[in-house]
């Protein structure tokens, strides 16, 4: 079992920059695939971001690409996403899942294959 936690969310006018994290406690997830994803109000929850349990691959969707970075720090069982020139349209709540996979490659973009998820943080960017 993995409870996952996310916190950094907040307020930010456009242009500006968060950085998200999210800390697993109840067992390491250092052999989890990591993922972001994020909910606007009235929309279908999507793929933000992910990242191999190695560290050593990542993947983005195109509408972050280039303004947001994940990455992960085993020791410390936490995984950040750092967001930078954020616009209004990144408003959502956004969260953290993690999948237990044995290949430590995989970067993982489907909703329904990860094991694991916070309950959210929210970010709001004001125009």
């Amino acid at each position: 079992q993995v409870q996952l936690i996310e916190s950094g969310g907040g307020l930010v006018q456009a242009g500006g920059s968060l950085r998200l994290s999210c800390a697993a406690s109840g067992r390491t997830f250092s052999n989890c695939a990591l993922g972001w994803f994020r909910q606007a109000p009235g929309k279908e929850r999507e793929f933000v971001s992910g990242i191999s349990w190695s560290g050593s691959n990542t993947y983005y969707a195109d509408s972050v690409k280039g303004r947001f970075t994940i990455s992960r720090d085993n020791a410390k069982n936490t995984v950040y996403l750092q967001m930078n020139s954020l616009k209004p349209e990144d408003t959502a709540v956004y969260y953290c899942a993690a999948a237990v996979r044995k290949d430590h490659t995989i970067v993982i973009v489907t909703e329904g294959r990860y094991d694991y998820w916070g309950q959210g943080t929210q970010v709001t960017v004001s125009s």
